[in-house]
């Protein structure tokens, strides 16, 4: 059976980065430098994203391949299995996925301890530090902002360009969405908020006389909580371990990502890309749409 008569197993999803195209001639290189034929391809934004249909192989060394094949090009690549790529829970991460700032490390501003606090941040992220330890250290540098200090930096959150499309999009075909992250309530309750999230998880600070104390309470919401987060979310609504997509950037999220039928790394460390089972490098949110089939006319 030659390679174009065999059935349609694997998707390749091709997503550009921002102020970028490609073409058909595009995909089809990347493909065979990676040692792979579409069998059609499918176009779901012209120019933008587009599907090829694979009936080879869509395994860990293919996807490795195929990223290998598309370096130097702003352009994205997500290798899965067809059957299933529709998502039915999304679990993400906030800091540097959902947003754009690591919350901690503005707070540092207000204590004067930014260079300081964002030292263990970057090496907790890339996994040098336990996620726990690393929490509990840096929060107690913060004693003494005021939640008024707080709200003001709240205020300043930015979005991740396609963070409101991304789930609305998934809510309005069926989707649970969780924001899911080893940050504090303080941020995560407005964040969800405006993002549009079903619920949100996160860890809480101790206040007294309106300030931090410089303590977080337990149990402490890190790799393994923000995992069992995504098992416990997925069990309660009967669905199947291939029905969900967990998304984030840092070492704790790992284990979540692992969990996932889907465990994509936005824009994350190098560690976490190389782990996960696709990653975004260059494009935004949207992307997690069009590599579920979403066609750019269904984004809410």
């Amino acid at each position: 059976m030659d390679e174009m008569s065999k059935p349609i197993r694997f998707v390749a999803t091709f997503v550009a980065g921002q102020e970028t195209t490609f073409d058909d001639a595009t995909v089809e290189r990347a493909l065979r430098e990676a040692g792979a034929t579409a069998t059609c391809i499918d176009w779901l934004a012209p120019g933008v994203a587009a599907d090829a249909f694979l009936a080879g192989e869509g395994n860990a060394a293919f996807r490795f391949r195929q990223h290998e094949a598309l370096a130097g090009k702003p352009i994205d690549v997500v290798v899965q299995p067809l059957e299933g790529r529709r998502k039915a829970l999304l679990v993400a991460d906030m800091d540097s996925t959902m947003i754009e700032q690591e919350c901690i490390d503005e707070l540092a501003d207000f204590a004067g301890m930014r260079d300081r606090i964002s030292i263990i941040t970057e090496r907790a992220m890339a996994g040098e530090l336990a996620f726990e330890a690393a929490l509990q250290e840096r929060v107690a540098l913060l004693a003494g902002v005021t939640l008024e200090q707080i709200e003001t930096l709240v205020a300043r959150i930015t979005l991740t360009p396609g963070a409101r499309t991304l789930v609305a999009t998934m809510r309005a075909h069926g989707a649970h969405t969780a924001l899911v992250s080893g940050g504090f309530t303080q941020f995560t309750q407005p964040v969800a908020a405006r993002i549009g999230f079903h619920e949100m998880r996160a860890n809480r600070l101790e206040i007294a006389d309106g300030a931090l104390t410089g303590v977080v309470l337990a149990p402490i919401q890190g790799r393994e909580g923000k995992r069992a987060a995504l098992a416990e979310m997925r069990e309660a609504r009967g669905l199947s371990h291939g029905a969900t997509l967990a998304i984030g950037d840092g070492a704790n999220d790992l284990d979540m990502l692992r969990e996932a039928g889907l465990g994509v790394a936005y824009h994350a460390k190098p560690k976490v890309a190389e782990a996960a089972h696709a990653r975004i490098d260059h494009a935004d949110l949207t992307a997690l749409l069009y590599a579920q089939g979403y066609r750019r006319e269904e984004f809410v």
